[in-house]
């Protein structure tokens, strides 16, 4: 039942390929694993954080890898010998490894941990040539890169 069926959109649009398969893709992995348990956060226009819960874990035990469009995050565990006998164990004593989706032109700021939390500190950062450029009619100009104010105050005068 956790199926989505896509067709008819594919059939309507072009270019939309990767969002239908990160779709799909989601949907087949939202009955796994939920370890370790994560925060998602928007700090601005362009600025993101992913916390994750990784008590127990050292800065040599993770390994986070940032490749095009996807962000990786592992964690090994270490085989501790304890000197007692174990009556509960309540504490996740196991690997991990989370892989998040990302944006084009999402970029790894910064990752610190502190207080058993891994912190990933993301910026989006489109280039001038991707941005939306004012073209002026009828002049040999060279382009300029729009600036959000001014799109924003243009929309309010033509309202």
């Amino acid at each position: 039942m956790n199926r989505m069926d896509l067709t008819p959109f594919r059939r309507s649009t072009v270019g939309f390929d990767r969002v239908f398969d990160l779709m799909e893709r989601q949907a087949r992995n939202a009955g796994g694993d939920n370890y370790p348990p994560f925060n998602i956060e928007r700090r601005g226009d362009d600025d993101y954080r992913i916390t994750l819960a990784v008590a127990g874990f050292r800065k040599g035990d993770l390994d986070i890898v940032a490749q095009q469009n996807l962000l990786v995050v592992t964690g090994k565990k270490r085989d501790e010998l304890n000197d007692g006998e174990m009556l509960h164990v309540g504490i996740a004593n196991r690997g991990f490894e989370r892989r998040f989706e990302l944006a084009d032109y999402v970029r790894v700021a910064n990752a610190d941990l502190a207080d058993g939390l891994l912190v990933i500190d993301l910026v989006r950062e489109v280039p001038d040539a991707m941005k939306p450029k004012k073209i002026a009619i009828g002049a040999q100009q060279p382009l300029e890169v729009v600036k959000d104010d001014e799109a924003d105050s243009s929309d309010r005068s033509a309202a």
